[in-house]
């Protein structure tokens, strides 16, 4: 089991940059793949980025995926999302996901994810 922690959210105005940090806790952090997702007031969980277990395969939505960068540090427990040129449509509670996995892969699918973190806010202003 692995417990998530989100930081790194906040009030930025538009064309600003955050990155947000996912810390975990528990046991073999390198197994798990890593997404992220993102829900905005009234809409539906979605998907926004996702990294393998190595941290050598990315995967991106098309809305982020030329401002959005996605690494991971397994020795710190962590995975890092870098974003930049935040527009107010980025505004949401961002979250973190691990899933078991048995390859160097990861889902874009909510489904997949076992274990969710409990979100931090990002706010963009215009």
């Amino acid at each position: 089991q692995v417990q998530l922690v989100e930081s790194g959210g906040g009030l930025v105005q538009a064309g600003g940059s955050l990155r947000l940090s996912c810390a975990a806790s528990g046991r073999a952090f390198s197994n798990y793949a890593i997404g992220w997702f993102r829900q905005a007031p009234g809409k539906e969980r979605e998907f926004v980025t996702a990294i393998s277990r190595s941290g050598i395969n990315t995967y991106y939505a098309d809305s982020v995926k030329d401002r959005s960068t996605i690494s991971r540090d397994n020795a710190k427990n962590t995975v890092y999302l870098q974003m930049n040129g935040l527009i107010p449509e980025h505004t949401a509670v961002y979250y973190c996901a691990a899933a078991v996995s048995d390859g160097d892969y990861a889902s874009a699918f909510l489904d997949a994810y076992d274990y969710w973190g409990p979100g931090t806010q990002v706010t963009v202003s215009s």
